[in-house]
């Protein structure tokens, strides 16, 4: 592994808390992650829609339950295997492009993200994520 590659790992290590699972701002489905989910659940890209979506700007977000959190977070991802592109990237999201604080403002509720990492490296690594994506 490069240095380049290990400062990039170094920025964020998963710790299961499901913090990134919850409150508002949802997490947008493609077409592809709508029939991914639904052939993992064993039924229709329509009835996934219908029971387990809401639109958003004309587009699908995975819905919240009662406590905040994804519909599909029961102190783990019941969907792991075929979460949605969005969840895959994160941290690593196009909004740190627009505002390296974005970074920033993410880590201080996730336990997982180095707050403290030079705003230079966190573009870097994010563009590289992404560039692989």
């Amino acid at each position: 592994m490069g240095s380049d590659e290990a400062a990039c790992r170094a920025l964020f290590a998963c710790t299961l808390c499901g913090d990134c699972c919850s409150g508002y701002g949802g997490t947008f489905l493609s077409d592809m992650d709508i029939d991914a989910i639904a052939r993992y659940l064993g039924i229709s890209a329509d009835q996934l829609v219908a029971r387990y979506t809401r639109k958003s700007g004309g587009r699908h977000l995975i819905a919240q339950g009662n406590n905040g959190y994804c519909v599909f977070w029961d102190k783990v991802c019941t969907i792991h295997p075929v979460k949605p592109k969005m969840c895959r990237q994160w941290p690593f999201i196009s909004s740190i492009l627009v505002d390296v604080n974005n970074w920033k403002a993410m880590a201080a509720s996730c336990p997982g993200m180095d707050a403290d990492a030079p705003d230079q490296q966190i573009i870097e690594c994010v563009k590289k994520a992404l560039a692989g994506a």
